[in-house]
C-alpha cells in the first residue's frame, strides 16, 4: 500500500513537471527585437558570472579566512 501511495506521488509530480515544461515553452519571444533583448541580457548574465565570481574579485579560490574576515 505504501508503494502505492509513492508511486502515486512521482506520478503527480512528474506529470505537474511536464506540464509545467509545456506551457513554458509555448511562451518563446518571436520577434527579432525580442530575441536580440533576450540574448543581450544572457550575455550579461554571463559576463557578470565571470567577473563576479569568487576568483575574479579576491583571486584566488576561497577559504576560511575569507569568511573570518567578513564577520569582523
Amino acid at each position: 500500500m505504501a508503494f502505492v501511495v509513492l508511486f502515486g506521488i512521482l506520478g503527480a509530480l512528474a506529470l505537474l513537471l511536464i506540464v509545467t515544461l509545456l506551457r513554458r515553452s509555448s511562451n518563446q519571444t518571436e520577434s527579432a527585437e525580442g530575441l536580440r533583448i533576450e540574448e543581450q541580457a544572457r550575455l550579461q548574465a554571463s559576463h557578470d558570472r565571470v567577473s563576479f565570481s569568487t576568483i575574479a574579485m579576491h583571486n584566488s579560490p576561497p577559504s576560511a579566512s575569507d569568511a573570518h574576515h567578513r564577520r569582523r
